[in-house]
């Protein structure tokens, strides 16, 4: 009985013994559960921040890649905000500017997410967000935060309304409010280049702002930011490039391109287009007496006129100097002489103070009426403009079909007759290489004829290497400004730029050897270069009955105004002012030109020479003109 007492004992012990185990492995199996399960709470927490983390980092990629595509910046702007709203699961966002114009302040919403709320927005405000000027008050809760540049987090969506559209009718506030899903809205302020740009408005489902979300909207709105300063820096080297930094009208490389595309589309739709010349009158007094500040005052004048007087699809231009021209699309000769006319009355009305009336002369041609040949349209507008000018300024003239053979196609004529006749010592394979081009060019009844330009500059290699390619053009066009300020007739002008392409074809007669020397020329040496322009008159020109009255300009082109030049030592008034045009604008090209036996001059070099030579090579008078001239277009006229 003792023993059965003391086995029950034993077995009553061993029980509790296994009791106190198995509570000890529950309360390790607890303890074990619950850090297994905070463990898992907290992976999953830092998963979900990475998502985040990450989503945040391909959207900024996703804008990244945008900012640097070649599409516009109203498409990388939606696209901003599409990205932002769905990829970060926002109510809604939308990118506001602001602006300003004679009328004041306003704000216009520039990008919008397509999203319910967004189109719900759009239901409600239709009267109001289908125009372009929304609201602005500097005092409204939006605005405010722009001025200061803080990012603003509100629960106030009343306040965010009326910042964008006050005065909204209290029944529409109340469905908003009401059915609106928004908890809170963030406001984030755009600036590009210290501009207040405008802001971010992003609609929240929760009340509260995360650290983490508030510095990535920060960096976020910084990449918008970034775009911008990117699209305005783009835009303002895109408006340096095709405007004039004096008047903002549009430069000659902008009119020349819009030109190119006038022409393809008026020959396909058979429709007109029209050219107005314009040249202020008596600049050179305004200057003279006033000052050059009063003188660029008065070509300001004139385009602000053409900007108050062109249509949105004109194209007003500062062709250089004093010298605008006006693109009118779709206008033929009638409506070209009305929109004419009131431009000069226009200009005659606007005078300016301590100067008084300015004036202008104008010329009007029609493509596809004057002319179909665009060279020979701006030829004729200048023709027409200058024909203002000389019947006593301050009116419209309208071109007339130029019927005789142009300029162009005499001195082409020329060189043929010159070429296929072998009147110059040039390989006869290379004769007719350059034959075959000008024919060419002839033959094309829409080619400019500047071939004519290119067969002058390859025969001016033949004697001498160092020629610029291109410089012939450059020359005509110095030259012709030159005849246009003294006012040279029109038939004159012709002449001049016939001679300009002529006036050294007697070096081709000279030794190639001695135009290279690269020691110093003897007197016979120096006898032989003054030959060449009688060379030129009479042995090669002379023969060619359509150019006689370039020969005398071109055998007294090196007379010198003090009577030292040669073949004729003729002096003064004696001396065609044609040939003094020649004559100095060959020496500018020359001295900054590479010879065989010297260097290229700078520009002020050479006219540093041009000028000591005043009243002794050449006429005081046209010696300032020319310096003047090649100081204001150096940078729209290819010199040299």
């Amino acid at each position: 009985m003792k023993n059965f007492f003391g086995k029950i004992k034993n077995f009553t012990k061993q029980i509790t013994e296994v009791e106190n185990n198995l509570y000890t492995g529950k309360k390790d199996f607890l303890e074990i559960y619950e850090r297994n399960a905070e463990l898992e709470k907290e992976i999953e927490e830092r998963t979900y921040e990475l998502n985040i983390a990450n989503q945040r980092m391909l959207t900024l990629q996703h804008i990244w890649d945008m900012m640097n595509s070649a599409k516009p910046i109203s498409s990388v702007l939606k696209t901003t905000v599409k990205s932002l709203q769905t990829e970060l699961n926002y109510l809604s966002c939308v990118i506001i500017q602001k602006e300003s114009d004679e009328n004041g302040d306003y704000s216009e919403i520039i990008a919008m997410s397509e999203d319910q709320t967004s189109q719900k927005f759009s239901t409600l405000f239709k009267d109001h967000l289908n125009t372009e000027r929304l609201s602005y008050d500097k005092n409204k809760l939006i605005w405010k935060a722009l001025a200061k540049h803080e990012i603003t987090h509100s629960k106030n969506m009343r306040d965010g309304l009326d910042s964008i559209l006050p005065n909204l009718d209290e029944e529409v506030v109340e469905n908003i409010l009401s059915n609106a899903k928004c908890r809170s809205f963030i406001i984030l302020p755009l600036k590009t280049i210290n501009k207040d740009f405008g802001v971010l408005c992003v609609l929240s489902y929760r009340e509260d702002l995360t650290e983490g979300e508030l510095d990535f909207l920060k960096l976020f709105a910084r990449q918008i930011e970034l775009a911008l300063t990117i699209v305005n820096l783009f835009q303002v080297v895109k408006d340096q490039a095709v405007t004039d930094a004096l008047t903002g009208l549009y430069n000659r490389r902008y009119f020349q391109e819009c030109l190119e595309k006038e022409v393809t589309r008026a020959k396909r739709q058979h429709q007109p287009f029209t050219i107005i010349g314009i040249d202020l009158d008596h600049l050179k007094h305004i200057n003279d007496k006033f000052g050059h500040s009063l003188g660029d005052l008065a070509i300001q004048q004139i385009s602000k006129v053409l900007k108050q007087n062109a249509r949105s699809i004109d194209v007003p231009v500062r062709m250089g100097g004093e010298e605008f021209n006006v693109l009118l699309p779709g206008i033929d000769s009638v409506g070209g002489m009305k929109a004419a006319e009131r431009i000069r009355k226009a200009i005659e009305d606007s005078p300016i103070e301590i100067v008084g009336k300015i004036t202008a002369s104008l010329g009007v041609a029609t493509f596809l009426e004057q002319s179909d040949n665009i060279e020979e349209l701006l030829e004729l507008t200048d023709q027409a403009m200058y024909q203002s000018k000389r019947n006593g300024r301050n009116q419209v003239t309208l071109a007339k079909t130029n019927n005789q053979s142009s300029w162009q196609e005499r001195a082409i004529d020329a060189f043929i007759d010159i070429l296929s006749k072998q009147r110059v010592p040039v390989e006869e394979g290379f004769s007719k290489e350059l034959c075959e081009k000008l024919k060419s060019s002839t033959a094309d009844t829409n080619s400019p004829k500047e071939m004519v330009y290119t067969v002058a500059d390859m025969l001016a290699k033949t004697y001498n290497p160092q020629h610029n390619d291109g410089s012939t053009k450059s020359k005509l066009v110095i030259a012709t400004m030159l005849a246009k300020h003294f006012e040279l007739s029109q038939e004159e002008l012709d002449n001049l730029k016939i001679a300009m392409l002529l006036y050294d074809i007697g070096n081709l007669m000279l030794p190639k050897e001695l135009l290279q020397k690269t020691e110093p020329l003897s007197d016979e040496d120096l006898q032989h270069i003054k030959e060449h322009p009688v060379i030129a008159a009479r042995k090669i020109l002379e023969p060619i009955s359509d150019i006689q009255d370039v020969i005398p300009i071109i055998e007294k082109h090196h007379e010198n105004w003090d009577g030292t030049g040669y073949p004729n030592k003729i002096k003064g008034p004696e001396i065609p002012l044609v040939s003094q045009i020649i004559l100095i604008t060959d020496a500018y090209f020359a001295m900054t030109e590479k010879r065989a036996y010297r260097e290229e001059m700078s520009k002020e070099e050479a006219l540093e020479i041009i000028k000591a030579d005043s009243g002794k090579k050449w006429n005081e008078a046209l010696v300032k003109e020319f310096i003047h001239l090649i100081g204001k277009h150096e940078n729209s006229i290819k010199l040299g």
